[in-house]
């Protein structure tokens, strides 16, 4: 599949242009710049890993999926799809992986084995089909496959929208009564286009700054 406009990577030269675009037309996103400074660009390298890492981040904090996934390394260096069957489900649970991310971790695992699952082919594909393809793993739903999209494969315009973090960082950048739910928040960020992964850049970072 050719790429296309949305499937071309941020550097930072374009990261630098989403900034000033975001900020010439949201006077909030601007103010969280001036106060915070640039967000980070938490880029993470394409591949199995990174994707075992966000699984492992999955409704429990940064800190403790860090912590997990350090230990999984530890253990199976460098990580693969066959170093992580190899390992059984006692040394997953010692390491700290519950039952259910042991489950989806083995079922991408297994993906990846059979060729199911061909990560280097998703690099190529639009937003819409690359989510597709991940999704199809068990394990993976629209949170997982909006991050690794917007940190491995570094697209520009990836809104993950179900992100908790997200909705708190707008709700009290926006001063919004009731936290906004998934529409909300899509409506919030049209205006944000074409660079709402910068956009959600900045909002973590006010979240994890404040």
């Amino acid at each position: 599949m050719n790429r296309t406009i949305e499937s071309e990577q941020l550097t930072r030269r374009t990261f630098r242009r989403a900034l000033k675009y975001l900020s010439d037309r949201d006077p909030d996103l601007a103010r969280v710049i001036d106060d915070y400074g640039h967000p980070p660009m938490g880029l993470r390298k394409p591949g199995f890993s990174t994707l075992v890492y966000i699984i492992l981040e999955q409704q429990v904090s940064l800190a403790s999926a860090r912590a997990t996934f350090d230990r999984l390394c530890e253990a199976a260096c460098p990580l693969t799809p066959y170093r992580f069957l190899a390992l059984d489900d006692t040394a997953l649970n010692a390491i700290g992986f519950s039952r259910q991310k042991t489950y989806y971790c083995r079922q991408l695992s297994q993906a990846i084995r059979q060729k199911e699952l061909k990560l280097s082919e998703i690099e190529n594909m639009d937003n819409k089909t690359a989510r597709s393809e991940l999704t199809k793993i068990k394990g993976i739903g629209p949170w997982t496959a909006d991050i690794y999209l917007l940190m491995a494969l570094r697209r520009p315009d990836i809104w993950p929208s179900t992100d908790l973090a997200l909705a708190v960082a707008t709700q009290k950048l926006k001063k919004i009564p009731v936290r906004p739910d998934v529409d909300k928040l899509n409506e919030i960020s049209h205006p944000w286009r074409p660079w709402r992964s910068v956009a959600a850049r900045v909002l973590w970072h006010y979240y994890l700054s404040r």
